[in-house]
């Protein structure tokens, strides 16, 4: 079992690697944690490197391409700092990422604190806990050298591979009787090629995700507060990018959003 002191000298290494740009083969045995609840004491000690409130979390896996990519066999949990966030339409370096890929995902806007409790959260009260979905890319990376070789425990310590994400327009209040489930994706990474994503790819649905990570973080006695951000999950394929490339992810009637790549 990971003690405090190790568990924040595994977060130091992590954050260390993640700043050089540099990457590591895997955690010291005795820094390297076993289970997921030790992954998530290590990745803890990320809120504490921003001045800022928490602007929300990730969640990596949550399709079977998604889990394939990172080498899993389910959904991780990791924190967005507002610092990792760039905005929609902007130009995202590449020249410190190795995984390269851009992901659509649906973005839900948490109105009221779903805090830790003994019973899980069902799905229509954490929907009710929702203020407003948005859209989303994010553009993971991963600290380890064989990101598809480390397991779940070492990837929730490398915050579940999140690097940057941008946040897009808020979806028109018409998202509440939609069947996001079978909503459509079209994204294109210009001039390469396009592709089309669906919601199921998200856990079935990405209602359905926003609830496994409500209750993820119940039982690790992290409160999901009001006012973070929770991105979903791809719901496509993720998007192998390069510099030059120009993506757009069309969410059809609940709007559109893109990101350049650049050196």
């Amino acid at each position: 079992m990971l003690d405090e002191t190790a568990a924040r000298a595994a977060h130091d290494l992590i954050w260390e690697t993640w700043q050089a740009a540099g990457r590591i083969a895997a955690l010291p045995e005795a820094l390297r944690p076993a289970t997921r609840a030790e992954g998530y004491a290590i990745q803890a000690h990320l809120e504490a490197r921003s001045a800022r409130p928490l602007f929300g979390w990730k969640i990596a896996a949550t399709s079977r391409a998604g889990q394939q990519h990172i080498g899993v066999d389910g959904p991780l949990a990791g924190r967005i700092l507002a610092d990792m966030v760039v905005p929609a339409g902007s130009a995202v370096p590449l020249s410190d990422n190795a995984m390269r890929v851009a992901e659509p995902e649906f973005v839900f806007r948490i109105g009221r604190d779903l805090p830790p409790r003994e019973t899980a959260y069902g799905q229509a009260e954490v929907m009710a806990a929702v203020a407003a979905l948005h859209l989303g890319i994010e553009v993971p990376d991963s600290r380890f050298a064989d990101f598809s070789t480390a397991g779940g425990p070492q990837l929730i310590a490398d915050n579940a591979c999140a690097h940057r994400f941008a946040l897009g327009p808020e979806a028109p209040a018409l998202w509440r009787g939609l069947d996001l489930a079978q909503h459509r994706v079209r994204c294109t990474v210009a001039p390469r090629y396009e592709r089309e994503g669906i919601g199921a790819n998200v856990l079935g649905d990405p209602r359905i995700a926003l609830t496994w990570i409500a209750n993820e973080l119940s039982r690790h006695g992290v409160t999901l507060r009001a006012g973070e951000c929770v991105t979903t999950g791809t719901c496509a394929v993720p998007l192998e990018v390069q510099p030059g490339d120009a993506v757009t992810v069309d969410f059809g009637q609940l709007g559109s959003m893109g990101l350049r790549f650049v050196d």
